[in-house]
């Protein structure tokens, strides 16, 4: 029988390695925020990350598991902004430019919060690690 000591830390790992590609994809809608053109010839639209869960060995409880994967990365699919800018390269004949569909101040509370999680899942290695380390020194007394 294997048994995993650290049974947190497997979840806490792959939720970390999720929200980093969150914070990559928050970062890309913030700096493409006044993207008008995109290679694909229309304004910038925001990307949102989709989370799952992936249960493993859900009826063994020495070796059950779950983890954070992100299931896809998909587009928003609100509309653009749209601004009378009739100077502006991208402007329509009636001078009208679309702008994407990204809200700084969403993003930003976005970013928070995955930064929180990020932290929140920290913590749980740092307390797993104590505890493994003083299970370990009770063994040596």
């Amino acid at each position: 029988m294997n048994i995993n000591i650290l049974p947190g830390v497997d979840s806490a790992a792959s939720a970390l390695q999720a929200e980093k590609v969150r914070m990559e994809v928050i970062s890309q809608n913030i700096a493409n925020a006044n993207t008008t053109r995109t290679s694909k010839g229309g304004p910038y639209q925001r990307q949102i990350v989709r989370f799952e869960t992936i249960m493993a060995n859900q009826f063994d409880p020495y070796s059950a598991k779950a983890e954070v994967r992100v299931a896809g990365i998909e587009t928003d699919n609100r509309p653009f902004k749209i601004m009378h800018q009739p100077g502006h390269p991208d402007a329509d004949a009636d001078g009208m430019v679309k702008y994407p569909n990204v809200n700084i101040h969403e993003e930003m509370a976005d970013l928070i919060a995955s930064s929180r999680a990020m932290e929140a899942n920290l913590s749980i290695i740092r307390t797993a690690r104590q505890m493994a380390m003083q299970t370990l020194a009770i063994g040596k007394n």
